[in-house]
């Protein structure tokens, strides 16, 4: 699964969230901008909850564009061992695709139909040097991660794509290495190999250790990723859709759940019944009837279920690791455009502070307002504008 969240620094709960339930995080670096200030706190809050991650240098084709000033960034500003498995071929308006470092070929869009297909050449002349001198990095760092693979190294003096390969996937589920590739996402150049490496370095559920939190009574326990163990996992997100109604996202961290099943919400200590069981697309759903570890899937019926709550076996309760979410830093009254509104407005604040735990809602009984309060003025004006476009209401 894939969840994109904004990286602004008023939606730092939406990246919260996903750190905490996700097994791997790629960070979007701007080709001319490098590693910026809101790069470091999310690189922080991922160094938090411990996701291996790769970087993806992004808008190559922009002008200013700097590969080797992203990585110098990377490595003063954020104190990383990243090390690059690609290099581009031309920069700005002469991005036509990059090197791979891994079996040494190149990869070349020619800009036509859109960067679906692309060929593999040989490397250009002008870069051979270069590339070389990087895979002889690559091979280097990527011995470093195992006793076997160091000894090859010895013996070789170079390493097979395949060792590499398992070399670095090692490294970046340890937290020792990041790889860094680079492309452009608005011609499609370069994203074929970033899903590839994601597949190959970043772990799936699997290679993750076991999750620990503790019963209601306050002992220790532990749930590893197997669909035998007793059903855990958390809920990282509420949404209100105005097709189905209450969507509760979650992550399923150990057994297996069907729809219609009962389950216990540990941090509440309540039961609820899963009524629907639905497989979330950008635009589009379907029904599932049964998940397993490691899926991310809303439920449908959850009743007084929110943000952080840890769902499990009735029969094996645990509460996993809470989020904790800043303070609201800005406040604004808000009130509707018409008075034959104020029901209205009040019942779509509730339901967006419901999904969002970093926005607030309450009444001044001085000045007769309601006051909401969020992270930043962008936080705000976009909430009001879904009051406008989900819930048919106009307020100022």
């Amino acid at each position: 699964q894939l969840i994109d969240t904004p990286g602004h620094v008023d939606f730092t709960v939406e990246v919260e969230r996903s750190l905490r339930v996700l097994d791997g995080a790629v960070a979007v670096l701007d080709a001319v901008a490098g590693v910026e200030p809101q790069t470091e706190t999310v690189w922080r809050q991922a160094d938090k909850y411990q996701v291996p991650r790769i970087v993806f240098v992004n808008k190559m084709d922009r002008v200013g564009a700097d590969f080797d000033r992203c990585l110098e960034m990377l490595d003063t500003r954020l104190g990383i061992n990243a090390i690059p498995i690609q290099l581009p071929i031309g920069a700005e308006d002469q991005f036509q695709g990059v090197v791979d470092l891994i079996s040494m070929t190149a990869l070349v869009w020619d800009g036509a139909n859109n960067g679906i297909e692309f060929t593999r050449t040989e490397i250009p002349a002008h870069l051979l040097e270069r590339a070389q001198a990087a895979h002889h990095h690559l091979v280097e760092s990527v011995a470093e991660t195992s006793e076997e693979l160091l000894d090859a190294y010895f013996e070789n003096d170079n390493l097979s794509p395949e060792q590499i390969l398992t070399g670095l996937r090692t490294g970046v589920i340890l937290g020792k290495l990041v790889p860094v590739v680079c492309g452009t996402a608005f011609k499609n150049k370069g994203v074929q190999p970033l899903l590839d490496a994601v597949v190959d370095f970043l772990p799936s559920p699997t290679d993750v250790p076991a999750v620990t939190g503790e019963t209601p009574q306050g002992d220790p326990a532990v749930r590893h990723p197997d669909d035998n163990e007793p059903f855990s996992g958390v809920m990282f997100k509420v949404q209100t859709d105005p097709y189905v109604g209450r969507l509760s996202y979650v992550r399923v961290y150990s057994g297996k759940l069907s729809s219609g099943d009962t389950v216990l919400n540990a941090t509440k200590g309540r039961k609820d019944r899963v009524g629907r069981i639905l497989k979330m697309h950008a635009n589009s759903r379907e029904d599932l009837t049964e998940i397993r570890t490691g899926d991310i899937v809303a439920f449908v019926g959850l009743k007084d279920a929110s943000t952080g709550d840890t769902l499990s076996a009735i029969d094996a309760p645990i509460i996993l690791e809470k989020m904790d979410f800043p303070e609201p830093v800005i406040s604004v009254a808000v009130e509707p455009a018409c008075k034959a509104d104020l029901e209205k407005v009040s019942m779509a604040l509730a339901a967006l502070s419901e999904e969002d735990p970093t926005f607030r809602v309450k009444s001044d009984k001085e000045t007769n307002q309601t006051v909401i309060s969020g992270m930043g003025e962008l936080h705000l004006e976009i909430l009001v504008d879904r009051m406008r476009r989900e819930f048919k209401v106009v307020a100022n």
